[in-house]
């Protein structure tokens, strides 16, 4: 006779609403492979339907839909249940819609296309804020690496790194994207969240910042020259492209 495969218990139940098949196909199977439980809405009216049948924890909410835009099925969702959590999937350009997902009570939002990766952290992330678990940490790790999101404490092989909130926004988004290259066009987008009106060189400087705080020895306080020999820089630049996270060039 086989054995069963125990089922591990889902680690939320998450609302996708998207009305492209193509989308709602993909996040829904990689949210499902993340650990979480999936329903889907192809619009507005479904997903009301679902919030009716099923306990939510999340909604994953496109803000262009065929019967109503995401705007006001963020208002009927909140009617129901005023602290349901909701992340709003936006067009990649558009500024306005963001500004106005988050000011009608959004709590986070996605630009298409998007990193899966980046879409499982930001809903454990505004899961966390939401339900939080006492006693537990948000850690990013990769290598040596070590990012507490709860404590804004980053460690280097052993050794604390001070940085200022841009810096720790910025390493946040790189080990998000760990051993992927992301442009300065994304960092932008996600570290600055477009509140900056200046040039594209100030992600050029901060890379630089970050990269001598994380990648050297010195800064670190490494003097043993066999651990200074062992430390590999994890900031790489792929010309004409962007910056990648990854052990190893």
């Amino acid at each position: 006779m086989p054995m069963s495969t125990p089922q591990q218990t889902p680690e939320a139940t998450l609302l996708v609403v998207d009305d492209e098949p193509s989308i709602r196909e993909l996040l829904s199977a990689s949210l499902r492979f993340a650990g979480f439980s999936v329903l889907t809405a192809a619009d507005g009216h479904e997903a009301l339907q679902h919030q009716s049948g099923s306990h939510v924890d999340l909604v994953v909410l496109d803000i262009m839909l065929p019967d109503m835009d995401g705007f006001e099925v963020l208002r009927r969702l909140r009617e129901r249940d005023p602290e349901l959590p909701v992340l709003f999937l936006t067009a990649r350009d558009d500024i306005k819609d963001k500004i106005q997902g988050l000011t009608v009570g959004g709590d986070d939002y996605i630009t298409k296309p998007f990193s899966l990766e980046e879409v499982v952290a930001r809903i454990r992330a505004v899961l966390r804020r939401t339900h939080p678990v006492e006693g537990e940490a948000a850690i990013l790790q990769y290598a040596d690496l070590q990012l507490n999101e709860d404590s804004y404490e980053v460690h280097r092989a052993g050794q604390p790194v001070e940085l200022s909130p841009t810096e720790f926004k910025l390493l946040r988004y790189l080990m998000i994207n760990s051993e992927r290259v992301v442009s300065k066009m994304q960092i932008l987008d996600h570290v600055w969240d477009y509140n900056w009106d200046g040039e594209i060189s100030i992600v050029e400087s901060y890379i630089s910042y970050l990269r001598r705080k994380i990648d050297s020895p010195d800064n670190l306080g490494i003097t043993d020259p066999a651990e200074a020999a062992a430390l590999t820089p994890l900031i790489h630049t792929k010309r004409g492209i962007g910056y990648v996270l990854r052990a190893g060039k």
